[in-house]
């Protein structure tokens, strides 16, 4: 019998993805298998091992939960030897029954470790604006659960002693008692004009804060429909919060943005969406099919192994990544453009490049095929270029340029007309097609169909033709939220289509993208860090 596999009791942070540790990062992607709850944030979710199990163990507030079947589980998994991440909201060990998980893994004979998470007592409040403890008005501070265990047999909070007893209480999964905490704080001494706030959902693009003073703050939050999970802070320093307010002033917080990207594209322009206060939604209008002639192929890598191409024009980090497949298919890598010299339309496709090893030669200040034969014509008056095979022996020194420019099936015509009448051999090679997918994520679609969506992003003329198809021509659909490009060329296909078009990024770029929008609704930059993309 094989040895019984290892429990990680991990603290998956407040909500926000970004807060869990590294060590439980490590932790979850070593993991065969995943238990959660429901405070645990998708994108984390996705950090899992293809191969990974996961298994959802509900933890809805004011529900009833076996507790005893999440311990039998979790014994279970690990005597199959199995590697079992236990993912806990904030901390497993705060108000999280890990200690209770660990004592019975312990009588079990199993062996697990803990991962401390940051706590949402501490970083909810922070989000919000509000520190826990501040010189002059806050030297002590205590956690209290709002919802004690019902089955014991009497409650061990001493309101008496706590009421007044430290500066700064938040009170955790305490919403639907929040009247009954309030009561007995002023009952027991605590002043009715006491600044308190209640948080929901935070440190994620959701979060929610209604502030007021304890004598109001259950009517306040019953007014504005706030519903678990939430926690609550009393005391002095929630008067902070008017200043020291920062995740929800953010250019974009709250409005849920929706990307057309390719689902392996998704996440830069999601990561920056969120880094602005957004609630990225993916919808992938673009499926990426390779359809290249393998001859065709092969007889280009053969061209420019022989040096006899002067330039390769990459328009897409797409044909980047499937023509170095290719030329790793033939036992090739970058050194096969030793002889040519490389052009991409952008920054991401040149990021594209250098992660094949290649630094490309030319990058058009505008991210444009019209650019691209611009910015080409003036390299090509001042280079000379290998001749076409077939120029005849003793001819005199002129030659033809030859140039490969491997794309996507159907690509717009300019970038290869405009080289030819630059007179010269373009050899165009068909990689991809930017396919409609077969199905797309149903929650987004409905979200887009009720109205749900503020914003949609374009980031190519092909999302704007797929999005239409996916929705079965019905464009009346994006005529509420904000439709917004990523530059001209993308704009044009929208309004062709019959969209309005309220924003085209003057850089074309994701970060252009974003810029745009932010300033488009209020008039100001973001704030996010700047990447190479396209």
């Amino acid at each position: 019998m094989s040895e019984p596999g290892t429990v990680y009791l991990v603290g998956a942070g407040p909500g926000d993805p970004g807060l869990i540790t590294v060590a439980g990062l490590q932790r979850l992607n070593e993991a065969d298998v995943i238990v959660y709850d429901r405070l645990v944030s998708e994108a984390l979710l996705k950090e899992a091992r293809p191969d990974a199990e996961l298994i959802f163990v509900g933890k809805i507030a004011g529900e009833s939960h076996d507790q005893e079947a999440i311990n039998r589980l979790l014994i279970k998994k690990a005597r199959e030897a199995k590697r079992v991440v236990r993912l806990k909201g904030g901390d497993p060990f705060v108000f999280g029954r890990g200690g209770e998980e660990a004592e019975a893994l312990r009588e079990a004979g199993i062996l697990f470790e803990v991962v401390p998470g940051v706590t949402s007592a501490v970083a909810v409040p922070a989000y919000a604006g509000i520190p826990v403890t501040h010189r002059g008005l806050a030297s002590t501070f205590a956690m209290i659960t709002g919802h004690e265990d019902p089955e014991k047999p009497e409650l061990s909070i001493d309101w008496a002693k706590l009421a007044t007893a430290v500066d700064t209480l938040v009170f955790l999964m305490g919403t639907k008692t929040l009247p009954e905490i309030a009561e007995k704080m002023i009952a027991h001494g605590r002043g009715p004009d006491t600044p308190a706030a209640v948080i929901r959902w935070g440190t994620t693009p959701e979060q929610r804060t209604v502030t007021g003073t304890l004598g109001n703050i259950a009517a306040r939050v019953e007014e504005a429909g706030i519903s678990p999970p939430a926690i609550t802070v009393v005391g002095e320093v929630v008067r902070l919060r008017e200043k020291l307010s920062w995740f929800e002033n953010r250019p974009l917080f709250g409005k849920r943005v929706l990307i057309t990207r390719t689902r392996r594209q998704a996440s830069t322009l999601a990561r920056l969406l969120a880094s602005e206060g957004a609630i990225p939604i993916e919808l992938p209008a673009i499926e990426i099919e390779p359809s290249a002639d393998g001859a065709a192929v092969g007889a280009a890598i053969d061209e420019l192994v022989a040096g006899r191409y002067g330039w390769a024009v990459f328009t897409s980090a797409n044909g980047v990544e499937l023509w170095f497949e290719h030329l790793r298919e033939r036992g090739l890598d970058a050194r096969a453009f030793a002889a040519t010299k490389v052009a991409a339309i952008g920054p991401a496709t040149a990021e594209a490049l250098r992660e094949g090893g290649i630094v490309p030669d030319l990058v058009p200040e505008e991210y444009v095929a019209e650019a691209v034969v611009e910015a080409l014509a003036a390299r090509l008056a001042e280079t000379t270029l290998p001749a076409r095979p077939e120029a005849p022996e003793g001819s005199s020194g002129a030659t033809t340029p030859r140039i490969l420019v491997p794309r996507a099936e159907s690509a717009r015509p300019e970038l290869v007309e405009g080289l030819r009448s630059l007179g010269c051999q373009v050899d165009e090679v068909t990689l991809y097609r930017a396919a409609v997918p077969e199905t797309a994520p149903a929650e987004a679609l409905s979200l887009l169909r009720d109205g749900a969506i503020d914003i949609v992003t374009f980031t190519s003329s092909s999302t704007v033709r797929n999005l239409a198809a996916l929705l079965n021509g019905h464009i009346e659909t994006l005529r509420e939220p904000m439709v917004a490009c990523i530059g001209p060329i993308t704009a044009k296909t929208a309004d062709e289509l019959g969209l309005r078009v309220d924003v085209v990024a003057s850089e074309y770029t994701v970060e252009g993208l974003v810029q745009a929008i932010a300033n488009a609704l209020y008039g100001r930059p973001g704030h996010f860090s700047r990447r190479a993309s396209d």
